[in-house]
């Protein structure tokens, strides 16, 4: 039979593909945002975000302290990668969420599984007015060109096919026809590039909808998921060992550490009521990628936490930027 021999979490985000003396121009963009998040629901500008809450966070989002964040990160990474060499899967399932890239607004699946031979990224434009920082982040991502890496075909028909017969209904894609125009993203291509050691690994890419309405998966829903795709794996006549891992999250692109510790608490904890409630209005924008922690927490019910590190970052001083956090489970 086939069995979960490790569960890991990490964010993606741009800053983790930077180095820390670049992050300034990341936060530069968040000084002309007019699309900031916050946990109750709204969308706010940046002015309209300093003048709620103030410059409280000025001290810490400095250059200085930009590049101790970073080194704290990129060892928390090497850690997941090392992690994952130990762990030697035959198989990693990626729980990921879609922006745009291989699904659009034409249709996006709630939940979908790839089960192609091939995982083609999609490369990210880049043209005279795109950020400064964007090449180097498109290039962490897998996107600066058409990527390639291994599906796990009859593994994930197999999941497919189980999931379906336990009355879960899922997408199922298998081609990424013309990655010009619609592949796989950064969610997928990160985890690749910095935490596979250059090894190739077969992948099985679970895509949900966290992003757009109206099809969004309730807090619940991705708990199920997770728990039946568990049931789903360890059902396999396979032998494979599998590895899960949720990319994304935490909240932004307004930090909040209430809510991150609460979901982060929850996870250490199997708290399964709390991250089943958790308020739909706190995971809207970037904060909707806790979606992908909370069906991880469903797949790795039974494993034992091993480490995790949680470090806000907040990029500006009213507080935008973004909760990052790095999980392991065996």
């Amino acid at each position: 039979m086939a069995r979960i021999v490790l569960g890991l979490g990490t964010s993606h985000t741009p800053l983790l593909t930077l180095e820390g003396s670049r992050w300034i121009e990341r936060a530069a963009d968040d000084l002309r945002s007019r699309r900031l998040n916050t946990s109750d629901g709204r969308w706010l500008t940046y002015d309209q975000l300093l003048a709620e809450v103030g410059d409280r966070h000025a001290a810490v989002s400095t250059p200085e302290h930009f590049v101790a964040k970073a080194a704290i990160c990129q060892a928390a990474l090497d850690r997941l990668a090392d992690d994952l060499a130990d762990a030697a899967p035959d198989v990693v399932v990626i729980i990921g969420d879609d922006q745009d890239e291989l699904f659009s607004l034409s249709n996006m699946p709630a939940v979908s599984i790839f089960y192609g031979e091939r995982i083609v990224t999609r490369p990210r434009r880049i043209d005279a007015g795109s950020p400064s920082w964007l090449p180097t982040v498109a290039k962490g991502y897998a996107m600066d060109r058409a990527h390639a890496f291994a599906g796990a075909p009859a593994f994930a028909l197999e999941l497919i096919e189980r999931l379906i017969a336990a009355d879960v209904d899922v997408g199922a894609a298998a081609r990424v026809d013309d990655p010009q125009h619609a592949g796989f993203g950064h969610a997928y291509g990160f985890v690749v590039r910095r935490l596979f050691g250059g090894r190739s690994i077969p992948i099985v890419p679970v895509l949900l909808n966290t992003y757009y309405p109206p099809n969004v998966p309730t807090p619940a829903r991705c708990h199920d998921l997770g728990r039946h795709l568990k049931e789903a794996i360890e059902s396999s006549p396979s032998a494979e060992r599998v590895a899960i891992i949720a990319s994304g999250g935490l909240s932004h692109f307004v930090v909040d550490e209430q809510l991150d510790r609460l979901v982060l608490d929850a996870l250490l904890a199997g708290d399964r009521q709390a991250l089943r409630t958790l308020p739909p209005p706190a995971l809207i924008g970037g904060s909707s990628e806790i979606r992908n922690w909370i069906a991880l927490a469903g797949a790795i019910d039974g494993l034992e936490n091993q480490w995790h590190e949680y470090q806000p970052l907040y990029r500006t001083p009213a507080g935008s930027g973004i909760g990052v956090a790095f999980a392991a489970w065996r």
